[in-house]
């Protein structure tokens, strides 16, 4: 005999003892994935590839697709209004309409017009601002497009000299604007140049003039020298 005890034989797990395992691994959830796909038919299994890879390229291709999309156009600019792109500039007087009497019953102004944006703009003019004077403008009707100026003639005449004032402050124009979007009727106030050329007018065709002094008689017939 050595110094070798007996070999004692190994226990098997099968023997029913209690036995340490070490570095044993549990229950991964894709093992019940892949138990669950492996127990699919072909068929279903297909069907299923098919669908995912669809759903990967929706995934992949849409946020590519959206991203080279053209940026949305921005809201169309509302239309103005004719009477917030007009204005009128006075320029001056631009002489007297032929007349067949001694004094001038109107006049003529001269106007700049611009329209700043938008459609064209045709205007009209319609009145002076008083009662007893009449005004068109030559022509009678004209366009303004946008972005430019035209000069206008205003031909002012008195009809009735009785309701006018001799002197008044801020005189206008009524003028009445059409474009694509309204029909407008708008009064444009002018200044003192205006002002002071419009009653030069008024006061020449309303001022009553006198009438002409009687010839001094040279002597009396009821006069006689004595001697």
């Amino acid at each position: 005999m050595t110094g070798i005890g007996p070999v004692e034989p190994v226990e098997s797990p099968d023997t029913g003892e209690g036995q340490d395992v070490i570095g044993a691994d549990g229950p991964r959830p894709t093992d019940r994935w892949s138990a669950w796909w492996g127990g699919l038919p072909p068929r279903a299994r297909r069907a299923l590839a098919v669908t995912a890879a669809a759903l990967l390229a929706v995934g992949v291709l849409l946020p590519r697709a959206l991203s080279d999309a053209p940026p949305p156009e921005p809201p169309a600019t509302p239309m103005p209004w004719p009477a917030n792109v007009t204005a009128w500039r006075y320029l001056g007087p631009a002489g007297l309409p032929e007349t067949d009497g001694t004094r001038p019953t109107g006049g003529r102004f001269r106007f700049a017009v611009d329209v700043t944006a938008g459609p064209p703009v045709t205007l009209q003019v319609t009145g002076a601002a008083f009662p007893g004077l009449t005004a068109h403008a030559l022509p009678h009707a004209f366009t303004v497009h946008a972005g430019t100026t035209r000069r206008v003639t205003v031909e002012i005449a008195v009809s009735d000299c009785s309701g006018l004032p001799r002197n008044a402050d801020l005189p206008f124009l009524d003028v009445t604007l059409r474009n694509a979007r309204a029909i407008q009727h708008h009064s444009f106030i002018f200044g003192r140049a205006y002002s002071e050329d419009l009653f030069a007018l008024l006061r020449g065709a309303c001022t009553p003039t006198l009438p002409p002094r009687a010839p001094r008689p040279s002597g009396s017939a009821g006069s006689q020298n004595a001697d």
